[in-house]
């Protein structure tokens, strides 16, 4: 009975977590879909807890290790969301992904071990699939349980050790790092984890469990290997693709438990995360023009420097009287966000500035492009945390369609995602990627701290253009001056 109650939480627990993603589509729903999904997780932990028994009848014990351990990483967690900074969000958002890969990978371990201890020395995992346990009954070696052991452990490892070097690497402690023939080394390396993996599974021999454990952490060591080495030479540029794509990893992660345990909740939850990862990550490829394996084995946005520095102009700067000027006579205005914005917490700096435009009768919008920031979406939850109207919000195609009639766009610490180069300049490393066509308004005004170049390492040839003015300073300061001239016109 109890356990039937449990299939139902389960199944009620799957269903919140489908519509908290659907609500997820739309800030004005996002808070309310994520408290559902939390609720059902909730539901799902507790009936857990308190509902699960196993084939003998028995429940699960040690309570107070399990709420220690739930209070330990309530509390935490909590804590870190609370105190953690938009510029900080995207490696928290790594932190946590790598937590769950963490948490599959234990998972593996761990049923690994159990399965070893219920198994002779010597045992055969291939048909008849049988040998004498313990006890001296036959065993039933089961290899869909191995397979899935064994999946759950190399996505799940790759996923926690990737999602960390993602993690230092977006926070700075992690510099790019690629040496010649890297990537035939990851791609044997990961040859090695399938072949050792699938012999593990399918070998016709009668190996002693002792060889078995020692493949198995051999596997384990090379999957950890394998996710440092495949995020390490991937540049900056390219961070969005991999936190989003490392995000999916962790979700077949998840899935793998979900189909060990048959429990419904944790396979939904992990189907809907990996698929979710993946769509994200393919449409993010999209929006680069490129392929996943291009970002991949690119080591795009490291050290790759424009071809066309060398032949650049000079640049010419703008005051914060004269920029006022411009933007309070102009009929539409353009803001397109960057991580300089986020870095300088200016978004609601940004949205007073917006109101008090639209409230002298100026068309204000901001231009979003799919990889600006560190993470998917990062400038859409920075301006939503101010309050920005999502209406108000435009996508990089509708907001290229408006460019040619806008007065005036205000670039606040965007770099890459609005360099002419990308059409223009074939020996370019961003060469074809989409990019907010800023360059067709009539005015083009730029914030940045500094000319140096964006974090891919390339030189903007926006800055350079006749149209194009710089507005030095951080992003903060430079948006209150604005505020206050503009008040007094």
């Amino acid at each position: 009975m109890q356990n039937s109650i449990l299939t139902i939480c389960y199944i009620i627990a799957s269903v919140t977590f489908i519509l908290g993603l659907k609500m997820l589509s739309h800030p004005a729903t996002a808070r309310r879909g994520n408290l559902i999904a939390a609720g059902g997780m909730l539901l799902a932990v507790l009936g857990t807890i308190f509902l699960y028994h196993d084939e003998a009848g028995n429940a699960l014990h040690n309570y107070g290790w399990i709420f220690g351990g739930i209070l330990i990483g309530a509390v935490v967690g909590v804590l870190a969301a609370k105190k953690v900074k938009m510029t900080a969000m995207p490696e928290m958002v790594s932190l946590f992904n790598g937590m769950g890969g963490a948490c599959a990978m234990l998972i593996s371990i761990v049923e690994f071990n159990h399965l070893m201890h219920a198994v002779p020395e010597k045992w055969t995992i291939y048909p008849p699939l049988s040998a004498l346990g313990k006890s001296g009954a036959p065993f039933h070696i089961p290899i869909g349980e191995l397979l899935i052991i064994v999946l759950g452990l190399i996505i799940g490892t790759i996923s926690f050790t990737g999602s960390i070097i993602a993690w230092g690497k977006l926070n700075g402690r992690i510099k790019d790092f690629s040496f010649r023939g890297q990537h035939i080394f990851n791609i044997l390396l990961l040859l090695i984890i399938v072949g050792l993996s699938v012999w593990l599974v399918c070998s016709s021999a009668e190996p002693v469990r002792f060889l078995l454990t020692v493949i198995f952490y051999s596997i384990l060591l090379l999957s950890v290997v394998y996710g440092i080495f495949f995020v390490l030479p991937i540049g900056g540029a390219d961070m969005p693709v991999v936190i989003s794509l490392l995000n999916s990893f962790t979700g077949v992660a998840a899935a793998c438990g979900g189909f060990l345990y048959n429990n419904k909740a944790m396979l939904t939850g992990g189907i809907l995360v990996g698929a979710a990862g993946t769509l994200l990550t393919i449409l993010m490829c999209k929006a680069m023009n490129r392929s996943l394996l291009n970002v991949l084995i690119g080591s795009f946005g490291g050290s790759a420097q424009s071809g066309t520095a060398a032949t650049q102009g000079a640049y010419k700067e703008i005051s914060i009287s004269d920029a006022a000027v411009v933007m309070n006579y102009a009929n539409k205005v353009f803001i397109v966000p960057g991580y300089g914005l986020a870095v300088a917490q200016a978004q609601h700096a940004c949205h007073e500035l917006e109101k008090i435009l639209t409230d002298k009768g100026v068309d204000v919008k901001y231009a979003i492009h799919p990889v600006a920031g560190r993470m998917p979406g990062h400038m859409n939850v920075l301006l939503a945390e101010a309050d920005v109207p999502y209406e108000q919000l435009l996508e990089m195609e509708q907001a290229n369609e408006e460019f040619s009639t806008t007065d005036v766009v205000l670039v606040l610490g965007a770099n890459d995602v609005v360099n002419p180069a990308a059409k223009t300049d074939p020996s370019s490393p961003i060469y074809g990627m989409p990019i907010l066509d800023v360059q067709l308004a009539k005015t083009v005004i730029v914030n940045k701290r500094s000319m140096k170049p964006g974090y891919a390492g390339i030189e903007n040839d926006l800055f350079f253009q006749p149209k194009t003015s710089m507005l030095f300073g951080d992003a903060k300061k430079v948006l209150q001056e604005l505020i206050a001239e503009i008040k007094m016109l």
